[in-house]
């Protein structure tokens, strides 16, 4: 009860909880993450992130004890306000669904969602968001299923003159499950709540491209070719459907930050269709690479980008890096360590005045 006195009295601090759920957002199994995801609506590109990994095993390998103490301390404080803990949060991933074009042709913005998951209630979270917001959130009810809507207004103001800003004026939540919470426009939570009961699905090799090293710090799955033909009407519009003929999966990729022992890992894949075009792509990314790494001022990042290392493979563009822990440890180090630098007020100089000169009377 006094917590939630306090949650009252100090709405922000709720609202830091659920930004940090969503920002850094007893731990299951990565198995158990991978059987929630694929409960989600259609998406067009995942990105999926491990608050649980990288704030227990990745963060205190590069920051300071007392940093991490310190970080470990407001999360127990977290916990105790608002029943939160961000390093106990098993996955965070963000969807991003395209759309066909409206009726009229006119370009339909892509619906967008993030879904937490972990050792939470996202009922009491959700009711405790109710109690903090109280007036600005209405509610509307949806299958087995109700979801807290709030208009956000300075979007609002912005729609009347950029229409394509209009699906995002209202932002929702909604509680999946008893430990997942997704917050995004209503349409896609709509559809969440659709697929959580049963209805239409993410692919599932969408999930198995996205989860292929089950213990990743961050990984991004997608089909941006796919995205574009059908936002741009290749599929039809949204009032008349259209069978489409682009079947490649040219520029489908997979990227992925692991921890092997102190190192960090970076793994990804580009579909490019066929070997031809992966070793003509492969030399084109490789250019530009070289000349993003001589552009670049700090050594330890140059350093860095040179263990990026592009190869094709069959019909993908195979990209991997092992990058040492202490060097990125070192690197954020120098970061905090420079002292920061306070403007000096400019010397103004004086202007020296001439003497007035006396004019001398005649007599």
């Amino acid at each position: 009860m006094e917590d939630l006195i306090l949650l009252r009295k100090s709405p922000k601090l709720l609202l830091l909880a659920v930004f940090t759920l969503f920002c850094f957002a007893p731990a299951a199994l990565a198995q158990s993450a991978s059987t929630s995801l694929t409960s989600l609506p259609e998406a067009d590109t995942l990105i999926y992130v491990s608050p649980q990994r990288i704030l227990n095993d990745a963060v205190p390998k590069v920051m300071p004890a007392d940093e991490v103490n310190k970080m470990r301390a407001a999360f127990a404080d977290m916990k105790r306000a608002v029943g939160v803990d961000p390093s106990t949060i098993e996955f965070l991933v963000i969807a991003i669904r395209f759309n066909k074009p409206a009726a009229d042709l006119s370009f339909v913005a892509p619906d967008v969602m993030a879904v937490a998951g972990g050792d939470f209630s996202s009922e009491s979270l959700f009711t405790l968001a109710q109690l903090s917001l109280q007036d600005k959130v209405r509610m509307e009810k949806h299958g087995s299923k109700t979801m807290a809507l709030m208009t956000i207004d300075p979007l609002a103001a912005e729609a009347e003159k950029y229409p394509l800003l209009k699906p995002f004026v209202e932002l929702g939540a909604v509680a999946l499950s008893a430990n997942t919470l997704a917050i995004g426009n209503p349409r896609y939570l709509r559809s969440a709540i659709e697929a959580a009961e049963g209805g239409t699905r993410i692919n599932a090799e969408t999930i198995q491209s996205l989860m292929r090293d089950p213990n990743v710090l961050i990984a991004a799955s997608g089909a941006p070719l796919v995205s574009v033909a059908r936002s741009i009407g290749l599929f039809g519009t949204e009032t008349t459907p259209r069978e489409g003929r682009c079947d490649s999966n040219f520029g489908n990729f997979y990227a992925a930050v692991t921890m092997s022992g102190a190192n960090y890992s970076l793994r990804g894949a580009m579909n490019a269709d066929n070997p031809d075009t992966a070793k003509i792509i492969t030399g084109l990314l490789s250019a530009l690479m070289k000349q993003g790494v001589d552009a670049v001022p700090d050594k330890q990042a140059q350093t860095i980008l040179q263990s990026i290392k592009m190869t094709p493979k069959d019909n993908e563009v195979m990209i991997e890096a092992d990058i040492p822990g202490q060097m990125i440890a070192d690197m954020i180090k120098q970061e905090t360590a420079k002292p920061k630098t306070q403007a000096t007020p400019a010397k103004t100089t004086p202007v020296k005045r001439r003497p007035a000169s006396r004019t001398k009377r005649r007599g």
